[in-house]
C-alpha cells in the first residue's frame, strides 16, 4: 500500500491506496482509506508531520494485511532423515469432545475432588483423556494411555497415576454424576419430565466369580461372569445417572435405589418413569405412584389374566383417536402399508395397585412379527432335519416351534424321538401378532402415552453405543473400585458424545461421527503450524460451525492453534 497526495489551492489531502486486480485480471487502483487534509491530521495527531505520518500509517496497514494473508512456505530436505520417535501427525477430532468436557464444568469438578484428597497428580488431565480415548480409541487403560500420545496435546501424567485416579473416581462417582447433570442444564435442553430406565450387563474374560462379577443371565449369551448396569435417560436421549450391581441380582431391585438418588441429589421430584415389563414389578409401580411421579411400562398380553387377555384380543372396541367411533379389526386394512396404530383401554385393579391398561394393534407390527416368525420356522425345519443341532429352547429360539414325539403310530414307545413342526405352537403365538400392551397410572392422552413408550428405543440405543462404539466390554480392570470408575468414564463418554450429536441436530449416524473424529488428524510443520490430513466434508463443516473454531485451513499457524486450545478451555 502507498499514499496518494492530492494538492488543491487551499489544502493538501492524503489517502491510502493499493493496486488490485478485478475478476478478469485487470489492474486498478483502490482507495483503502481517506486520511483527511493536513489540518485534520494535525488536529488528530498534534506535533506530527502529516506526510510522514501518512506514509507510516500506510506501512502499518501493509504489515497488518501481510500477517492476515501471509503464505507459509515450508522447506524440506530430501536428504535429511527424520528423527527417531518424533511424532509428526496428531488427532484434533478430540477438540470437539474437549469443548463439551469444559462446558460441562468437569475441570471445576475435578479441582474440587483434588482439593478434597490433596493428591499431586492432575485429575482433570486424566479424566478428560480417559473420556476422549473412550470415544476415539476404546481399549484397555494401559493402551488408552499409549494412544493418548496421538492427541495434539498428548497426555501429561504417568501410567501409575492413571490407575490411582480410578480409585478416587469410584469414590466420587455419585458427586460427578450430580454435578455434570446440573452443569449440563446450562449447555443443552434436557426434557426431564419423562425418564427412561433400563438395565444391561457387561462381561469379563475370566472364569471365576469374584465380588460383583457373578454368573448371571448374560444379554449376549456369554459364559463369563458379569456385572450389571442400571441407567436412567431423559427424553432428550441424554444419560442421567447409572449404578453398578452384582451380576446375579434381580434387575427389578436396582430401580428404586437409583431413583431415590435422583430425587435427592438431582433435585427432581415430578417425572414419569418408563420401563419395560421385566423391570416393572408391582413394588416399583406402586413406588412411582407416590408424590408427583408416575409410571409407564410395557405389559405382556400373554401374561394377563384370562378375562383381560380375552378383552385385549377382542377385535371389537378399537379406536384411532380418543372419543371417536369404535372400530372392528375385521374392517381394518391388514397390510403392512397401513401405518395406523389402533388402541383400546380400561382401568384394572390387582392387589393394591390400580392402573390403566392400554393395548395397541398395528398392522405394520403384525406383518413384521409374521415375517420374523416365518424365518424362524424355516430355521426350525432345518433343525428338524438335523436333530443334533437342537439345544435348550430360549424364548426366541426357532426350536420352540419343534415338538418331539416318542411313540409310534401304534402308540408304542419309540427308540428314537421323531421331531416335527408344532403347528399348535405357531398358531398360539400368531394370535398375538400386532398387539402390544402398556400399563400406567397416568390419565394422559392415549396417543401421547404410545409416543412416550415408543421412545424407549433410545435407551436401548445408548447401551448399543456403549457396547459397540465405546467398547465398554469386555472389562479389563479387575478391582471392584476400578470397575465402577471404568463405567463412570463410559457414562461420561456417552453423555459427551450425545451432546455432540444433539448439537449436530442428529443429522449424522453415530458410527459416522465417531469415525470422522478419529480420522481428523493434522501434520505438524515444524515451527510453522498444522496441515489437515483429513477430508473436509459436510460433517467437518458442521462440526466447525457448531463449535466455533476451524482446523481445516490449508495450514493452521501455531499461534492460531494455541488460541483455539485456550478458547476451548476458557472458564465458563
Amino acid at each position: 500500500m502507498r499514499i496518494k497526495k492530492s494538492v488543491s489551492k487551499n489544502s493538501v489531502s492524503y489517502s491510502v491506496i493499493e493496486n488490485v486486480r478485478d475478476i478478469n485480471g485487470k489492474s486498478t487502483t483502490k482507495v483503502v482509506e481517506a486520511l483527511g487534509n493536513e489540518k485534520e491530521i494535525r488536529e488528530k495527531h498534534p506535533g506530527v508531520d502529516p506526510e510522514e505520518w501518512a506514509r507510516a500509517y500506510a506501512k502499518k496497514l501493509t504489515e497488518q494485511k501481510k500477517q492476515k494473508s501471509a503464505v507459509i512456505i515450508a522447506k524440506y530436505n530430501p536428504r535429511k532423515i527424520v528423527e527417531h520417535n518424533q511424532r509428526r501427525s496428531f488427532n484434533v477430532g478430540y477438540l470437539f469432545l474437549q469443548s463439551v468436557y469444559y462446558q460441562l464444568g468437569l475441570q471445576h469438578t475435578t479441582r474440587t475432588i483434588q482439593e478434597k484428597y490433596q493428591f499431586h497428580y492432575d485429575l482433570n488431565e486424566i479424566l478428560s483423556k480417559l473420556i476422549y480415548m473412550r470415544v476415539l480409541h476404546p481399549t484397555s487403560k494401559k493402551n488408552s494411555f499409549e494412544q493418548a500420545q496421538s492427541l495434539l496435546e498428548g497426555i501429561q501424567c504417568e501410567p501409575h497415576q492413571l490407575y490411582r485416579a480410578l480409585d478416587v473416581l469410584k469414590k466420587e462417582t455419585d458427586f460427578i454424576q450430580q454435578t455434570v447433570y446440573k452443569n449440563s442444564l446450562k449447555l443443552v435442553n434436557r426434557h426431564k419430565k419423562i425418564l427412561y430406565y433400563d438395565c444391561t450387563n457387561f462381561y469379563f474374560e475370566i472364569e471365576q466369580e469374584d465380588g460383583d462379577k457373578q454368573f448371571g443371565i448374560s444379554k449376549e449369551n456369554r459364559p463369563n461372569p458379569i456385572v450389571q448396569m442400571g441407567l436412567f435417560m431423559d427424553a432428550s436421549g441424554l444419560p442421567l445417572a447409572f449404578s453398578i450391581f452384582r451380576g446375579n441380582d434381580n434387575e427389578q431391585g436396582s430401580l428404586k435405589p437409583l431413583e431415590k438418588r435422583i430425587l435427592k441429589d438431582f433435585e427432581l421430584s415430578q417425572f414419569v418413569v418408563c420401563t419395560d415389563a421385566g423391570l416393572s414389578s408391582e413394588k416399583n409401580r406402586i413406588y412411582n405412584t407416590l408424590g408427583k411421579r408416575g409410571f409407564i411400562t410395557t405389559q405382556s398380553i400373554k401374561k394377563l389374566k384370562k378375562h383381560l387377555k380375552e378383552w385385549a384380543l377382542d377385535p371389537s372396541g378399537w379406536h384411532v383417536r380418543p372419543g371417536d367411533k369404535a372400530i372392528h379389526l375385521s374392517d381394518v386394512d391388514d397390510s403392512s402399508e397401513n401405518q395406523t396404530t389402533y388402541f383400546k383401554e380400561r382401568w384394572i385393579k390387582e392387589g393394591n395397585l390400580e392402573q390403566r391398561l392400554l393395548v395397541t394393534f398395528s398392522p405394520k407390527y403384525k406383518n413384521y412379527q409374521q415375517t420374523i416368525r416365518e424365518r424362524q420356522i424355516e430355521r426350525a425345519l432345518k433343525k428338524v432335519k438335523k436333530p443334533s443341532s437342537l439345544k435348550k429352547k430360549r424364548p426366541n429360539d426357532p426350536a420352540r416351534f419343534i415338538q418331539a414325539q416318542y411313540t409310534t403310530g401304534d402308540g408304542e414307545v419309540a427308540k428314537k424321538a421323531h421331531f416335527s413342526i408344532d403347528e399348535g405352537s405357531i398358531q398360539k403365538e400368531a394370535k398375538y401378532d400386532g398387539f402390544y400392551g402398556v400399563c400406567t397410572n397416568l390419565e394422559s392422552d392415549p396417543l401421547e402415552l404410545i409416543r412416550i413408550n415408543q421412545q424407549r428405543w433410545e435407551i436401548e440405543e445408548s447401551f448399543r453405543i456403549m457396547k459397540s462404539e465405546l467398547k465398554s466390554r469386555p472389562v479389563y480392570v479387575r478391582k471392584e473400585d476400578r470397575i465402577e470408575a471404568h463405567f463412570l468414564t463410559c457414562f461420561l463418554a456417552l453423555l459427551t458424545y450425545r451432546i455432540v450429536e444433539q448439537k449436530l441436530e442428529e443429522a449424522f449416524t453415530c458410527p459416522a461421527v465417531i469415525q470422522k473424529l478419529r480420522n481428523m488428524e493434522v501434520m505438524e510443520v515444524s515451527g510453522e503450524g498444522y496441515v489437515p490430513l483429513y477430508e473436509r466434508d459436510e460433517l467437518t463443516d458442521k462440526l466447525h460451525k457448531v463449535f466455533g473454531f476451524r482446523t481445516d485451513y490449508e495450514i493452521v499457524p501455531i499461534k492460531d492453534m494455541k488460541k483455539i486450545l485456550k478458547q476451548l478451555k476458557k472458564t465458563k
